[in-house]
């Protein structure tokens, strides 16, 4: 039997089959070449194993640089490029957290780092301006250099560093102080007293320098200077004026009214002054508050007072006899407390309230006086009807009362009259004197009793009993009507 094999050189043109003649006798077979059969050539694919790796590469380098910022560049002294912006954000921060400050001085160095001085950038505003002014995308942008990054410090965080780590430099301020004086029921300022320490503009100024450079270390002379305090008198003072101001206007409020005044002592007790970060601040406790509120009620509402007034023939107000009141009533007390408390913390002492109000009723009266010349006769009118009608004694023929239509002026309980240098006569104390017209006037004569007839220089006599009426009854501004 002979087997067929291909030959590993099957694509040589040499066709001839070889054949082992293995014998006769059954020990072994027969080997043979076997012909290869023709067939299309085989192709090639180098070219695809490679281009695929290089395609896959091409598109992340693409999908990475429309997010990444491009190479070289750098916020302050912090190198950004190949970041995203979130992690140059955190890279900013990072750097800036671990700057150290060396402070050198006679009692030896100490160092703070960024972070104890709670120093900060705007980093993600400064990552996400650098990416987008140097995408990593645009080739024209790369290694633009570097840009600027403002740092600042917390002052009470740095102040609190500082003394903590070097407190051999440190004389401690004392700060201005806002208290109550129960004497003048007034606010008043404690000055602030100025310590010792280190400049901590000289602090920042060098921590920015090393942040700008890209150093993590650098070191400052730390020789003592003058520190004030965090809380100023000048602040102080602010805070005093706003607080006296509050006390000159506190209370509870009906419109333009101030209905319920507070004390000063009382409203100083609400409040509580505060002065964190050298910022002087005030609360009021809602609690306290509440005593006060709780009297509102009976302070506040009342019931209407109705007026009364005198009027003349036309209705004009000559006298408010009764003033009119209008009835009011607090709708609630509900919420007054915790809202005023709001109020003072903002440095507002009115408090409105809300009222139901009830008008008054105004009831008129009119009135006027008449004098009949013809009848020597004085009538008192009230509301158009006759409330009284005395004789009277007008002047005499040498010195006649003008007749016409007049009003009452000036008044005067007590006068002499022509009491003076050249007169023609003299009469003193004359009483209950109602002038409305020049030196006519009413008024009492106690030095006759012929009423009805004319007797004077010009003046109306009455009794004194009825001038004395007269002169409560008709106000400043009652008609006179004075005729034959």
């Amino acid at each position: 039997m002979t087997d067929l094999v291909t030959r590993p050189d099957a694509d040589a043109d040499d066709r001839d089959r070889t054949t082992v003649d293995g014998g006769t006798d059954g020990s072994a077979p027969t080997v043979a070449w076997a012909p290869v059969e023709p067939g299309r050539p085989k192709k090639k694919r180098t070219a695809l194993w490679i281009g695929l790796p290089v395609g896959a590469t091409l598109t992340a380098l693409i999908a990475a640089s429309l997010v990444l910022i491009a190479p070289g560049a750098s916020v302050a002294g912090v190198p950004v490029g190949g970041l995203t912006a979130g992690g140059a954000a955190d890279a900013i921060s990072a750097r800036l957290a671990e700057t150290t400050v060396v402070l050198d001085s006679p009692d030896g160095t100490f160092e703070v780092t960024g972070a104890d001085l709670g120093a900060s950038v705007d980093a993600r505003a400064l990552a996400d301006a650098a990416f987008a002014e140097n995408p990593m995308w645009n080739p024209s942008t790369w290694y633009p250099g570097s840009s600027d990054a403002a740092v600042t410090i917390d002052q009470a965080t740095a102040t609190a560093a500082l003394q903590s780590t070097a407190p051999d430099l440190y004389v401690a301020p004392v700060d201005a102080a806002v208290t109550f004086d129960a004497a003048s029921a007034s606010y008043v300022t404690t000055p602030a007293v100025p310590g010792e320490g280190v400049d901590l503009a000289t602090v920042q100024a060098a921590l920015q320098t090393a942040f700008d450079s890209g150093q993590t270390t650098t070191t400052i002379d730390a020789a003592p200077v003058a520190v004030d305090a965090l809380a100023t008198t000048d602040e102080a003072d602010a805070a005093v004026a706003a607080l006296n101001s509050v006390l000159e206007t506190v209370g509870f409020y009906v419109g333009q009214e101030r209905t319920v005044p507070v004390d000063r002592t009382v409203a100083a007790s609400w409040l509580t002054v505060s002065s964190e970060g050298g910022q002087f601040s005030y609360t009021a406790d809602p609690a306290l508050i509440q005593a006060s509120v709780d009297t509102l009620p009976a302070a506040v509402n009342r019931d209407a007072v109705n007026a009364n007034v005198i009027t003349d023939s036309s209705g004009g107000v000559l006298l408010e006899q009764v003033a009119g009141v209008t009835g009011r009533a607090l709708e609630s007390t509900d919420g007054i407390a915790s809202a005023f408390a709001s109020q003072l913390a903002e440095g507002n002492g009115v408090f409105p309230l809300t009222v139901a109000e009830t008008p008054f009723a105004t009831t008129a009266t009119e009135r006027r006086l008449e004098v009949n010349l013809s009848t020597q006769m004085t009538y008192l009118y009230e509301n158009d009807q006759v409330l009284y009608a005395w004789a009277s004694s007008t002047g005499l023929p040498s010195s006649p009362t003008t007749p016409g239509s007049f009003r009452i002026g000036w008044k005067t309980p007590l006068q002499d009259m022509g009491c003076f240098p050249g007169a023609t006569y003299c009469t003193e104390n004359v009483p209950w004197v109602a002038y409305f017209n020049g030196d006519e006037a009413f008024h009492g004569a106690y030095w006759h009793n012929n009423f009805g007839n004319v007797m004077s220089h010009g003046c109306v006599n009455l009794p004194v009993a009825s001038a004395k009426f007269l002169y409560d009854w008709a106000p400043k501004g009652t008609e006179v009507w004075v005729h034959y």
